[in-house]
């Protein structure tokens, strides 16, 4: 049996009423795109991994582009100046001497060091952690909107069974007072059929304070006033041809999480060895262009022009250095060894996750068979037990005892396929199947 499609359709436009300004109409994947275009996470991951890409390049400038600098100087003095020299014994005294000195430089600097290979490398595997935990944070948002939305269309067709469930409560009310008021029934009977539609109002109360919360809390999701009257499709389609070697292959493939454990395993090996490259000598190469103007009223000289080009190289090698770096390629080691460590446990982790889901996903697909099945049974034995309690055959525990069996079938039932749709849900997200595309702020999702 390739597939199994179970649909179960509500009259949403009957109802409770919320108090709300807004109307919106969802399906699914409409729900995943207004969450994906609107929901704030979204937007600070996607804006923290451009920072991420933005810094590799401004690193690899820094790492490879020689830094230039322009420097201009003018400086202005007037001052009383006397001055006596060896060979003329009066002194020579100029008053309000000026002095004038122009300097303009233009200075290159380039040092090579070769830890910066290395360093690069780490830039380029934090960019990609970057961009892969944006992808979590959206694949979690998806997974997070149809788990809400999934919820919220349970619990209308949970309010659909309860206002049946009242239904028939009220059906039995009303027989119970004909019969009280003819006089064939004692006033217990009528009482009794009383609390239990009483008790039946108040569960489909409750179950209302339940849909407005679901209802706010995919709001919370899509970034809407929590207000707003959501109106979701009602239909859930289970797909049974999920299968757990093709989870695992596709986990190892695209879960996200791994994925960035690996990018975190192979920076930490690069700063192993930028650590250990700063062992080796470095290069650094300088170059000026100067031009530096002196007059002077004062002095020997009174005049000095210079212009000109200045270049040069410097090898560095370093000897000694408190065993600093020493300390710092051991932590490096103990980094790497951690990275490796960290990388096994989350596999571990993932793996067992799968099996943990698709264990309940199977369980759950037996259930539903099971259950509605059961709940094609509750519902006949619901339908003769009324009749016989209208005619008089039986009395109103038998009666209860059918309508709360039909109850609980439903429940079971609803609750089995919604189970399913959750598994489901986090089996792709476990395995990375959850895809998204984004173009101008455009998104669209595939389940593969």
């Amino acid at each position: 049996m390739k597939k199994t499609l179970l649909t179960l359709t509500l009259s949403l436009w009957a109802m409770f009423t919320l108090y709300a300004q807004d109307v919106e109409n969802l399906d699914l994947e409409r729900a995943v795109l207004l969450g994906l275009e609107r929901n704030f996470g979204v937007k600070i991951a996607s804006n923290n991994a451009e920072i991420a890409e933005r810094d590799v390049k401004i690193g690899v400038g820094s790492f490879f582009m020689p830094t230039i600098d322009a420097n201009a100087v003018r400086n202005f003095s007037k001052e009383d100046v006397e001055q006596r020299f060896i060979n003329s014994p009066e002194p020579n005294r100029i008053p309000g001497a000026e002095t004038n000195t122009e300097n303009y430089s233009i200075v290159g600097f380039y040092g090579f060091r070769p830890e910066t290979i290395y360093s690069i490398r780490v830039l380029g595997q934090l960019a990609e952690i970057g961009n892969l935990q944006a992808k979590v944070v959206v694949e979690n948002t998806v997974a997070a909107i149809s788990s809400a939305y999934y919820r919220l269309v349970l619990e209308l067709q949970r309010h659909k069974v309860l206002e049946t469930t009242l239904q028939l409560s009220q059906a039995r009310l009303d027989i119970a007072r004909a019969r009280y008021e003819l006089g064939g029934a004692g006033r217990s009977d009528f009482l009794t059929a009383q609390v239990d539609y009483n008790s039946d109002l108040s569960l489909l109360v409750n179950q209302e304070l339940n849909i407005k919360n679901a209802k706010i809390n995919l709001n919370e999701l899509l970034a809407y006033n929590p207000e707003t009257n959501l109106i979701v499709k009602d239909t859930i389609i289970v797909e049974n041809n999920l299968l757990l070697s093709d989870l695992l292959e596709n986990a190892y493939l695209n879960n996200k999480d791994f994925l960035v454990a690996q990018r975190q395993e192979s920076a930490a090996f690069y700063s192993l060895k930028e650590a250990q490259a700063t062992r080796l000598p470095t290069v650094n190469l300088n170059g000026s262009y100067v031009n530096n103007t002196l007059n002077s009223d004062a002095g020997f000289l009174l005049q000095n022009q210079r212009e000109g080009f200045q270049y040069g190289i410097t090898a560095a090698f370093n000897i000694f250095g408190g065993f600093t770096l020493n300390r710092r390629i051991q932590n490096a080691k103990v980094q790497k060894y951690n990275a490796e460590l960290g990388l096994q446990e989350l596999e571990i982790n993932m793996t067992s996750n799968i099996h943990r889901a698709y264990n309940t996903y199977n369980t759950n697909r037996q259930l539903l068979d099971i259950e509605y099945a059961n709940y094609k049974v509750a519902i006949e034995n619901a339908d003769i037990a009324l009749e016989r309690f209208r005619l008089g055959i039986s009395d109103y525990l038998q009666f209860r005892d059918a309508q709360l069996n039909l109850l609980t079938a439903e429940n079971r039932l609803i609750t089995a396929l919604f189970n399913i749709k959750e598994m489901e849900i986090e089996l792709m997200r476990l395995s990375g199947r959850i895809y998204y595309q984004g173009e101008e702020e455009r998104f669209s999702l595939t389940l593969k």
